[in-house]
């Protein structure tokens, strides 16, 4: 049963892999032709998930040929790290919306850009979901770690298009950097509880 699990924790972080790589490249290209840091700011967020889902990919496939000592060891790094993710994702975005806000960099409207923000966010909040699930099931820190980065990216997916369509309908420039603020807030603070809190003691 135990392994059945794993074998299904294995198969949401292909799918992360997979889908985050598709749409890394999709907000990235679609972020530097409208000149969108909400939307490359996205395209950035998905390539740390698809980084997070290699190192659970890593970790699960390792569980049956380790001890629990070393299991331990493992699981506390592979949490750190998808921690230490949300900081660097979040340093970007910071700099890059302070930098739109004092040079009046303005981003174009992008129809790509809400298109990938809607897709996003009909997929991410279910996998986040079933991803926390498994991983208190299993009770695997990493994969519960990985969850809330999955769940960064459904907030990151309403807030772009929140930013997206106040661009697109109301001509409201500052949109794109503001929400670039707002999602910074929401990454050092995972990123902060990841890499800085004490263990429970599981």
């Amino acid at each position: 049963m135990s392994n059945e699990k794993y074998k299904r924790a294995l198969s949401y972080e292909y799918f992360t892999v997979f889908y985050n790589v598709f749409e890394a490249v999709a907000s990235i290209i679609a972020g530097g032709m409208a000149n969108s840091i909400a939307l490359i700011g996205f395209g950035l967020d998905s390539i740390v998930e698809s980084l997070s889902g290699l190192v659970l990919i890593w970790r699960l496939r390792k569980q049956d040929t380790i001890s629990e000592e070393e299991e331990k060891e493992i699981e506390e790094r592979a949490s750190r790290f998808v921690g230490i993710t949300f900081f660097v994702l979040g340093a970007y975005v910071l700099i890059e919306s302070i930098r739109k806000i004092v040079l009046k960099d303005i981003a174009d409207p992008s129809l790509i850009g809400i298109a990938i923000a809607v897709l996003s966010l009909l997929i991410m909040p279910i996998l986040a979901y079933a991803k926390y699930d498994l991983g208190k099931e299993l009770g695997l820190k990493s994969l519960i770690a990985d969850s809330k980065e999955t769940l960064v990216c459904s907030i990151l997916s309403f807030a772009l298009l929140i930013g997206l369509l106040s661009r697109y309908i109301f001509d409201f420039w500052l949109a794109d950097p503001m929400v670039g603020l707002v999602v910074v807030v929401f990454l050092f603070k995972e990123g902060y509880e990841l890499v800085f809190e004490e263990d429970d003691g599981d």
